[in-house]
């Protein structure tokens, strides 16, 4: 953009001897102008000149910059200003040159870093809003398109929807066919849900095997529906995964925004609900939310709250199971700490209630933390009078995934003056196989501070002999469904047995978990197996109990 006819013809002629062919130049000679050319058919690279006389002379810049925001701007002074030159980067310029010294070489020079600087940002700003898997935008640009829609609406009264989409099937292609052929199904659907949608849609990788819809400008909720009902039948249909071809189902919670001032929290956390409706039903159909799934939303947000204020007011406990030796006689060894919520109300809750509901929200990190320094104070005074006891605590998949869990811990054993040796931190075969890279780095740091680290409901899942062998483990904990089985069916023994035989073939120590009966704990024994826990023993016992188990084994 050149005010100056012949400082424009200029800057043509050095243009043209550096490209003397399939070079196309428009001029602009005012900043209106110059923004529609922008907006109507883009450009490669755009030279704005700072005439001298104008008092805010980067105006132009910032409305150019809006107006193309993925076009290099290079911009050309009659004057030398480093301050103004400064400024002009900082606001989006890829150069600032004195149009003075301007020569061929040098404007063809600058146009081509320009090029490949603006290409490489905006290549990194693609990135960083897109997921890598799938292509598809990611959360952070999906709640940033949402914020924008809900914006609009206000003003103008268009309908939102938003549809939140789970895949039924997703952790059994996973366990089945291995990670790849995950990744390749999330692939598969992304590609099918962007050929759905029109121009102004957003489809979404949300997170995992969730994927979020924004439409805008429907008509009714009828059309909502249609429009899942498109997308559940895309989704069903066979896909081949490698040398597999197999079907999945989906569940869609549909979310139509009726109130203009609603957050995007509230319509993510609606569309959320009535999706878990959908699986309640039986999974493999959508639901529209509904007063059914706003009082299940009040539910969980009112339980969040409550669960909040519980690990702010001290209402969460520790509780403690044995785990005893049984190569031997048998005798006590350590215990698991396990958290209790003693709510005011409704007395002691059941962690299968609020514990996904702590990993959901993030709030299973400050209370594994307490957790630990709770059960580390514990295993601190039980040692005075028993030297050789430990404490066990589970570490969920949200945990792991903290850059700063090594140092939060190594933090609180300094603060209870314990040794590394006395904790054993547990984590479930699934976990393992949800995020294997995250896990492995994550376990590999807890091993160097000196911890003990246990493979929990061993069995189940579908961890590879490599796999075992490459963890930093030094226990398995057989599954307490094995266990179950030895009662009913004896030749399961010899499953246990193998898994038995497994573990100290690795060099690991072998626990049996949910060991109820004397039966049970006579196979373990022929079996060789070194210790157990359950209900044969002791429930779970507040730390009151706890010194009675000390006295008494």
């Amino acid at each position: 953009m050149e005010e100056d006819p012949r400082s424009a013809m200029m800057i043509v002629e050095m243009l043209r001897a550096v490209w003397p062919r399939g070079l196309l130049i428009t001029q602009a000679q005012h900043v209106p102008d110059a923004a529609q050319e922008l907006v109507d058919h883009g450009a490669t690279c755009v030279l704005l000149d700072l005439p001298r006389d104008r008092s805010t002379p980067l105006d132009a810049l910032e409305q150019l910059s809006a107006a193309g925001p993925s076009t290099p701007i290079i911009v050309l002074s009659e004057y030398r200003d480093d301050d103004l030159g400064v400024e002009a980067v900082r606001l989006g310029a890829q150069d600032y040159l004195l149009a003075a010294e301007v020569t061929p070489a040098t404007l063809g020079r600058a146009v081509s870093y320009a090029v490949e600087r603006k290409r490489s940002e905006v290549e990194l700003a693609r990135q960083a809003l897109h997921d890598p898997l799938t292509g598809l935008p990611n959360r952070a640009l999906f709640l940033d398109r949402l914020s924008v829609a809900l914006d609009r609406s206000r003003r103008t009264g268009a309908a939102v929807c938003l549809l939140f989409l789970d895949v039924d099937t997703f952790k059994e292609v996973n366990d089945t066919l291995g990670h790849a052929a995950g990744d390749l199904l999330l692939t598969v659907l992304a590609d099918r849900f962007r050929g759905l949608l029109r121009p102004m849609d957003t489809a979404a990788r949300f997170g995992g095997d969730e994927f979020t819809f924004l439409f805008e400008g429907l008509d009714s909720e009828r059309e909502a529906m249609l429009i899942a009902e498109r997308i559940s039948h895309s989704a069903s249909l066979p896909l081949a995964l490698g040398d597999d071809e197999t079907s999945v189902a989906v569940s869609i919670g549909i979310s139509m925004v009726t109130d203009p001032a609603s957050s995007v929290e509230e319509v993510i956390r609606n569309a959320d609900a009535a999706m878990y409706q959908a699986k309640e039903l039986g999974g493999s159909r959508f639901e529209l939310f509904d007063d059914r799934s706003r009082r299940r939303t009040a539910t969980v947000t009112s339980l969040e709250g409550s669960l909040r204020a519980a690990l702010d007011h001290g209402q969460l406990r520790v509780h403690y199971q044995p785990r005893v030796s049984i190569n031997g006689d048998t005798g006590l060894v350590g215990f698991e700490a396990l958290v209790r919520w003693q709510h005011p109300e409704r007395g002691l809750i059941s962690p299968s209630e609020f514990l996904p509901l702590a990993e959901e929200t993030g709030l299973i990190v400050p209370i594994g933390e307490w957790v630990i320094e709770e059960a580390l104070e514990q295993v601190r005074r039980w040692r005075q009078s028993r030297p050789g006891m430990t404490i066990s605590v589970n570490v969920a998949s949200r945990q792991l995934a903290t850059p700063d869990l090594v140092a939060n811990l190594e933090r609180a054993l300094h603060t209870a003056g314990a040794d590394p040796g006395v904790l054993w931190l547990e984590v479930t075969e699934d976990t393992v196989q949800e995020n294997p890279v995250v896990v492995a780095s994550a376990l590999a740091g807890l091993h160097g501070l000196g911890v003990n680290l246990a493979l929990d409901d061993f069995g189940v899942g579908h961890t590879s002999l490599q796999s075992l062998r490459e963890l930093p483990v030094n226990m398995i904990k057989i599954h307490q469904s094995f266990i179950a089985a030895l009662d009913a069916e004896p030749d399961d023994s010899a499953l246990v047995g193998a898994l038995v035989e497994l573990g100290h073939a690795l060099g690991l120590t072998v626990i049996a978990e949910g060991v109820e009966t004397d039966v049970q704990l006579a196979h373990l024994r022929e079996l060789g197996c070194d210790g157990a826990q359950g209900f044969l023993f002791s429930q779970p016992v507040p730390e009151d109990g706890v010194h009675e188990l000390l006295v008494s084994r």
